[in-house]
């Protein structure tokens, strides 16, 4: 009996079972996973899946928390995936390119959303929240946090040309906007201090936005390829702009630079191929790298204050 109790207590099965690869193993309708510490994290997905999908709670007899990096990324024909209670993370690209997914759910139970998981979801009008989550909420279809001090995510298939950012806002999240080609205003409150990476990038029909005075920091990419925006004003209240911030912006006339910059990073303007010309304030003190590559500046004027220039910063100003 002694020796029975020992082969029961050693199981061959359950190192297997938790180290096995996610590719071996899958369930209808044919999602991949692995078995780690006695949870389920959701890993792929087969490609040709389509229609709703809905996740079992329970893989193997063991609870599934987990949606893992870039698991259902480019699942083209999902339109509806169905999320069950008891998962509490969704990793970063989770959904990413999933073009004709309409809607989705976020469950009570999820704690963390990873960076740019709705990324490219062209079809995507709602993210809806559940009542009872502690860390998010959705707002008319908006991802926010519980305090709506954060926007996440502005869905990239919502309708309507203008949105409003509601005034408890301090910080439009990475790739908050990233994508959204029916905008074309958004009005920023003086609420917000900080504009995350990639905030409005690929916004390609934006032709007004205004940064308030309460904006401390523009993030990299920020503004990339906002093709229809022609003119801005950075306040004095930003003392740096992110690389790339303004790069591709190909209808940009005008740019006011508020007396706060002390620095235009790598590539801020480059191919911003409408400018003309910009006044550089005394409070700069470096030029980055390509920082007005393939803009159409006629003359520039660099003040004293300026003790470094990037490669390349004026490379073809033709």
């Amino acid at each position: 009996e002694k020796v029975l109790e020992v082969k029961e207590e050693v199981k061959p099965e359950e190192p297997v079972a938790e180290t096995k690869p996610a590719e071996a193993v899958s369930v209808s309708p044919n999602l991949k996973y692995q078995i780690k510490g006695g949870a389920v994290t959701i890993t792929g997905c087969d490609r040709k899946a389509s229609g709703t999908l809905t996740i079992s709670a329970v893989i193997e007899g063991k609870p599934v928390t987990s949606i893992g990096r870039a698991a259902f990324s480019l699942c083209t024909s999902l339109t509806g995936i169905t999320i069950p209670d008891g998962v509490t993370s969704i990793g970063i690209y989770a959904f990413r390119d999933c073009t004709s997914l309409t809607r989705i759910t976020i469950p009570d139970s999820v704690t963390s959303i990873g960076e740019a998981a709705f990324h490219s979801c062209s079809s995507l009008t709602s993210i809806e929240v559940g009542a009872g989550n502690v860390n998010y909420t959705g707002v008319n279809g908006v991802l926010f946090n519980k305090e709506k001090t954060t926007l996440y995510t502005y869905p990239r298939g919502k309708t309507g040309a203008n949105y409003t950012i509601p005034d408890s806002v301090t910080s439009i999240g990475k790739s908050a906007f990233d994508g959204c080609n029916s905008l074309t205003s958004i009005t920023i409150p003086d609420s917000v201090t900080s504009i995350e990476k990639y905030a409005f990038h690929n916004c390609p029909n934006l032709t007004s936005i205004t940064i308030p005075d309460s904006v401390t920091s523009i993030g990299a990419v920020a503004f990339r390829n906002c093709t229809s925006l022609t003119s801005i004003t950075i306040p004095d209240s930003i003392t740096s702009i992110g690389d790339s911030a303004f790069d591709g912006c190909n209808s940009l006339t005008s740019i006011t630079i508020g007396n706060g910059v002390t620095s235009i990073g790598y590539g801020v303007f480059y191919s911003c191929t409408r400018l003309t010309s910009i006044t550089i304030p005394d409070s700069v003190t470096s030029i980055g790298d390509t920082a007005f590559a393939g803009t159409a500046l006629t003359g520039i004027i660099i003040p004293d204050s300026v003790t470094s220039i990037g490669e390349y910063a004026f490379s073809n100003c033709n």
